[in-house]
């Protein structure tokens, strides 16, 4: 066994894909950086956002969300992007200046999954997990819900493979979109030049993003690019008069692996189950997180109200 791949082979008999093998090559680069996050805050004395059971309960999110993903893979969604490749375009010859484009695409198509993950109940119910932490270091980014291969959130990335970019180069795109956002979780840095914060996502806008400051709620979408959120009007910057509040309206309390992924799933469906005209219940999928039936009065059990 030379390399983690062979072992990975040898194991569960079925390659890595693209997006598996990329994060777990970083994941060494994460877990010093986080290190280096620590050391600098520490020497600043803000340690407040530092919490272990915290940190501990985000790794332990990040390797389920792995784990899950993989079993998911093989089972499903290399069967599906290779279906959909039958029925592509073109096919992209993945030259320098085609994985350019690519990228850019991919950031597009981000945003939109972003966006939908948080104004689409049926995709929050996942991407909720990833901000129910109430603090923000380097390890809040491995905060991952193992339920996204339930939602069928990778739908998003099947127009690029339409397009004709092989399904291995968009994952590696996708990958190297949640690499990069990785460094944006944290306090260490604060704003960077105009250009850069007026171009790319930064700690500054990420901050921002995980806030549940009116303000903050459903902004700054962007992976790797701000752009979009200028254009489609849903940027908000950091500001200096609006400490961000990290978390969500209706926090979750709980370092229990299954309460985190599962909690929204289970309001959801109580939603969804209470007696009234079959339109309205099954609204609570498509409709946003906060929207209520006409004159309803609904709680979440075991919620603490933020």
């Amino acid at each position: 066994m030379t390399n983690w791949i062979d072992l990975y082979i040898a194991i569960i008999g079925h390659e890595p894909e693209p997006k598996q093998i990329l994060l777990a090559t970083l994941t060494p680069l994460f877990i010093v950086t986080l290190g280096i996050e620590y050391w600098l805050m520490r020497r600043r004395g803000q340690l407040k956002h530092f919490q272990l059971k915290d940190i501990a309960t985000n790794f332990s999110l990040g390797a389920s969300y792995q784990a899950v993903e993989m079993v998911y893979h093989i089972i499903f969604l290399g069967a599906l992007f290779a279906f959909v490749w039958n029925f592509r375009l073109t096919t992209v010859e993945m030259t320098l200046p085609m994985w350019g484009v690519l990228l850019f695409s991919q950031e597009f198509f981000y945003y939109w999954f972003h966006r939908a993950s948080h104004r689409i109940r049926w995709f929050w119910c996942a991407h909720v997990v990833h901000h129910s932490s109430e603090h923000m270091n380097l390890s809040t980014a491995m905060r991952q819900s193992m339920t996204y291969s339930l939602n069928l959130s990778q739908l998003f990335w099947l127009p690029l493979i339409l397009l004709g970019f092989p399904p291995a180069a968009v994952m590696v795109a996708y990958s190297i979109n949640l690499a990069y956002q990785y460094f944006v979780h944290t306090e260490a840095v604060g704003c960077c030049s105009p250009l850069v914060e007026w171009l790319f996502n930064t700690p500054s806008h990420h901050r921002a993003h995980h806030g549940r400051n009116p303000i903050y709620i459903d902004k700054n979408y962007g992976g790797i690019l701000i752009i979009w959120d200028r254009l489609f009007g849903t940027f908000q910057a950091e500001r200096d008069d609006t400490p961000v509040d990290y978390g969500i309206p209706r926090q979750i309390v709980s370092n229990n692996l299954l309460t985190i992924n599962f909690h929204e799933w289970r309001d959801m469906l109580r939603d969804v189950l209470r007696p009234g005209p079959l339109s309205q219940r099954l609204a609570h999928l498509w409709k946003p997180p906060e929207w209520r039936r006409p004159s309803s009065e609904q709680t979440s059990p075991d919620m603490e109200i933020a």
